[in-house]
């Protein structure tokens, strides 16, 4: 019998964790103020922890907690408290790297499932084997691996183990994400999650004695390219997902927005439970991920090589949140906060929480005295529209307009 995967959305700070679980996530990944790989997502602080584990165990969503740096002499002395804080807020699994800190979490966060990150660059059968029979729960697999790579380490290991792997977003240059360029050219670990992105800057090549020409890479008819140029996305291809026996399907993108998280773990909701009952896909839905900030899209190494976008790895942008629904009547009658101008007669559409997408041109819209609004401007403003009917809180009023960076 085939596996449904559970999806595993990120939640770089409250406002994506509430969008990732109200958008249909199974379950969200988040970090603390310290030992995640992404220092510069919002991050929960102690205070915040707890809140965020009840917010999603009230709507049925686990919560998954990365502790998965490579933690130095001067951090090790601090993770049994931290551990001990995040056993305590009821978090229902840990993401861990290091062989200590995962030593240490057995300890002193028992009641914490021990999941293996991505960082440990999981690629054959015994690897996994060898985690599950030190304690772990669910191995999260290297981005290397193909699905036939896949469905062999699923026929040669326990069904208690579970496979995790990346389905959607940025891939990180080098293996795993074991990525030095980041400390190399800016001082930033991305080891110690402080990646400044170094792959995905704009690179030529140029000889010392010819300065200002530049050349491109040759080593082969179409080129090298040492740098990631291109997203990942698995949406038209989740039955696959399934037939290879993958417990849960991980999208990236703790750092970007909750539009991001939003949209992308609808899309996936969506189409995953159309593949899973056996119904005709909702095209509406795949094309969802084309309505977020991404790169050209590929299948990463699930197929093979991934292959790379020649012309640039510079982000296609072509929607823009203009606001967000607060409150809406079954009339239609809908509070909204502004995020980006837009004005009346201007044609938009509405997205949310399974909320087919519909468009419809703007009206004349008030401000909270009754005033007339045509074209409000400034972010956050609360305003009222009349919608065609109802839709729910946290949906996103967007219009097409083309901020894709040029070449």
């Amino acid at each position: 019998m085939r596996r449904k995967p559970e999806i595993l959305a990120p939640a770089g700070d409250m406002e994506k964790l509430q969008m990732a679980v109200l958008y249909g996530a199974d379950a969200v990944y988040l970090a603390g103020t310290s030992f995640g790989m992404r220092s510069f997502a919002g991050n929960f602080t102690p205070e915040e922890l707890p809140k965020a584990v009840k917010f999603a165990h009230d709507h049925g969503v686990r919560v998954h907690v990365t502790v998965n740096t490579m933690p130095r002499n001067d951090e090790v002395a601090r993770l049994p408290e931290h551990l001990e804080r995040l056993n305590d807020a009821g978090v229902d699994a840990l993401i861990l790297a290091d062989l200590g800190a995962f030593t240490l979490a057995g300890k002193y966060a028992p009641k914490c499932e021990r999941h293996i990150s991505t960082q440990q660059s999981i690629a054959n059968y015994e690897c996994a084997r060898a985690w599950y029979d030190l304690g772990a729960k669910r191995v999260v697999l290297a981005r290397e691996v193909s699905l036939q790579e896949i469905r062999e380490m699923r026929a040669k290991l326990p069904s208690e183990l579970e496979l995790e792997t990346f389905c959607h977003g940025a891939m990180c240059v080098s293996y795993s994400g074991r990525c030095l360029l980041s400390n190399y050219m800016t001082g930033r670990d991305s080891n110690r999650g402080a990646c400044a992105q170094p792959c995905r800057y704009q690179y030529a090549l140029m000889e010392e004695k010819r300065p200002g020409e530049y050349f491109p890479v040759f080593e082969d008819e179409k080129g090298t390219y040492i740098m990631n140029s291109r997203d990942m996305c698995m949406i038209g291809h989740l039955d696959d997902i399934m037939d290879a026996g993958i417990d849960c399907i991980k999208i990236e993108g703790r750092a970007k927005s909750a539009y991001y998280a939003a949209i992308v773990t609808g899309a996936y909701r969506h189409v995953l439970d159309d593949v899973a009952a056996g119904r005709e896909v909702d095209p509406v839905w795949r094309d969802e991920v084309e309505h977020v900030s991404h790169r050209h899209y590929s299948t990463g190494f699930y197929y093979g090589q991934p292959g790379q976008y020649y012309d640039n790895s510079r982000y296609i942008r072509d929607w823009q949140v203009c606001a967000v629904v607060t409150d809406c009547d079954a009339d239609g009658n809908a509070t909204l906060s502004l995020r980006n101008k837009f004005a009346a007669g201007d044609e938009i559409e509405l997205v949310g929480p399974d909320c087919r997408p519909f468009t419809m041109t703007a009206p004349v819209m008030h401000d909270l005295e009754g005033f007339e609004l045509y074209e409000p401007r400034t972010p956050q403003t609360v305003f009222k529209m009349k919608l065609p009917r109802y839709v729910p809180p946290m949906s996103f009023v967007r219009h097409a307009v083309s901020l894709s960076a040029k070449d």
